[in-house]
């Protein structure tokens, strides 16, 4: 009997006129089990490290970070694949295009990240995005120009690679840290908590204690 349940559940799962559908579960349960893995360590070491309070106290907030990374990942997957089956089964070649996938980013985006009152989580997930978004774009440019493609000129190209890291770590890094020491209250919580620790703590001591062996 295991075997027939068995035999049925692969001739689901495999059955071409299912597999959009189904896709849809398997992203929903590979952005959770990313997401959790990619947060649970992260908010582990962030909690013990910057912030104070009973043990149960920071248990609640690891958890509550990685179900919030898990889900969300989750529900963009969800979203974005199920707006790029929509709109392949709306195009006239039954086809997927070259926009597609702008706009089921778009609107995955919106529904999951850009709504409402904005978690640190979801900051840090968009920001991660938007600067890996950024480096892709500089190594865009310098590409060799292709029909329908982008990219500069050659004599651009050479300028691009040689300084595109430069600028933008140099850039990056000034800003950063010109907007901690004059609005503090406006950088992400945690990113805030680690400046502080390095940058202004680093400042105060009164004995060997807490010179060396621990911060306050």
């Amino acid at each position: 009997m295991d075997a027939v349940k068995q035999d049925t559940v692969n001739k689901i799962i495999l059955d071409p006129q299912y597999a959009d559908y189904l896709a849809l579960i398997k992203a929903a349960r590979n952005g959770a089990v990313y997401g959790a893995k990619v947060r649970f360590p992260h908010a582990l070491v962030m909690v013990f490290l910057f912030r104070s309070g009973p043990l149960r106290e920071k248990l609640a907030l690891i958890f509550k970070a990685t179900r919030t990374h898990a889900r969300n990942l989750a529900k963009f997957a969800v979203a974005y694949k199920s707006t790029m089956v929509l709109l392949r089964r709306a195009s006239p070649s039954g086809k997927e295009e070259s926009f597609h996938t702008f706009l089921a980013g778009l609107t995955g985006g919106y529904l999951v990240f850009g709504r409402g009152i904005q978690s640190s989580v979801n900051q840090q997930i968009v920001i991660y995005v938007f600067a890996r978004v950024v480096l892709a774009l500089a190594k865009l440019s310098i590409q060799k120009r292709r029909e329908g493609g982008v990219g500069l000129g050659w004599e651009m190209r050479e300028k691009v690679q040689r300084n595109a890291w430069p600028v933008f770590a140099s850039l990056s890094w000034a800003m950063v840290m010109w907007v901690f020491r004059w609005y503090p209250e406006t950088i992400q919580p945690s990113l805030r908590s680690s400046m502080k620790y390095i940058y202004e703590d680093s400042d105060h001591w009164d004995s060997f204690r807490n010179f060396l062996i621990h911060n306050k």
